[in-house]
């Protein structure tokens, strides 16, 4: 059954891993949080809170990183594709240091984090940014846009340049739980011959083959192999996702995305938020309110009290 209230998650939850580029240990906690807050980082060994939004992202380079007042957050987007793709709007993310633990490299544990705490609903309609007018990013042949839609969607398509990995491409449209059956276990990746060069720029530290897929010149060297024939793709549509999460309410609008990253993606946001005629805020408080959308909201994910 569609939701029109915002919602946050009913208990704390944490789990514990390393920051796949600091390889230094993290513990992460989830927590609920009223209605209108939104996502809100909070370093909890610094005291300084970071509001998961556009104008916060400080680095893009190979993931993409919050700050505030000096304390950063690194490697944010699986956390926050989990959220918004569970329809989470409210929730503290509570980190002991500098980066996201990488758990298994994709939004599946997050996920799960989401549903061992429930859902509470929250005394708030929800707030979605409607795309009016189409706007894009171009670089050569790299390409991002988000363009007016019925509902919310993610296309994807690159050449990774490499035999097992050309022409790759996915889209989805969220709702009815899309986001856990078609997106939240897709890993992220590398090739081998990159790990030498990201571990010499101090990247990398906690990359092992238990949270991202390694790829050498012929193979992937992960015994258990993919978890999906276009797991690449799945993945970059994964990270958008995140991305488009910055923008710091769920979005009705479609992106179309061709080997973009995440600077490119932050891009985006911040070019679609720079035009007022490209955009509208909406707050949804029930049936009324829905012809402003263009389009129904989808049955979300998991209901009030569930912890399956």
């Amino acid at each position: 059954m569609a939701s029109w209230n915002q919602r946050t998650v009913a208990k704390r939850v944490s789990c514990t891993g390393v920051g796949l580029h600091s390889g230094r240990p993290a513990t992460l906690t989830l927590a609920p949080a009223p209605a209108d807050a939104g996502i809100t980082f909070v370093r909890m060994d610094l005291g300084v809170e970071i509001p998961a939004r556009n104008e916060h992202v400080v680095d893009t380079m190979l993931s993409t990183s919050l700050g505030r007042g000096g304390a950063r957050v690194a490697t944010v987007e699986h956390v926050m594709a989990a959220l918004h793709g569970m329809g989470i709007d409210a929730c503290r993310v509570e980190v002991d240091g500098p980066e996201i633990p990488i758990l298994d490299g994709s939004a599946a544990p997050f996920t799960c984090l989401v549903q061992e705490a429930g859902v509470k609903v929250l005394p708030a309609g929800k707030r979605y940014l409607v795309v009016d007018q189409p706007v894009e990013i171009r670089d050569g042949d790299k390409l991002a846009r988000l363009e007016p839609a019925d509902g919310f969607s993610v296309s994807f398509t690159a050449d990774f340049g490499h035999p097992l990995i050309t022409d790759q491409s996915f889209q989805v449209k969220l709702g009815e739980r899309a986001f856990e059956r078609e997106v939240a276990r897709a890993r992220t990746f590398c090739f081998r011959r990159d790990i030498e060069r990201m571990q010499a720029m101090g990247l990398a530290k906690g990359g092992s083959l238990e949270n991202a897929i390694v790829v050498d010149e012929f193979s992937i060297l992960n015994p258990e192999g993919l978890r999906f024939p276009d797991e690449f793709a799945r993945h970059k549509v994964l990270d958008a996702i995140g991305d488009l999460a910055l923008f710091g309410m769920p979005v009705v609008g479609a992106l179309v995305a061709v080997k973009s990253g995440h600077a490119m993606n932050q891009a985006l946001v911040k070019k679609v938020l720079a035009d007022p005629a490209a955009h509208r805020v909406v707050r949804v408080t029930g049936e009324a309110d829905a012809p402003a959308l263009r389009a129904k909201v989808p049955a979300l994910a998991i209901h009030e009290g569930s912890a399956a």
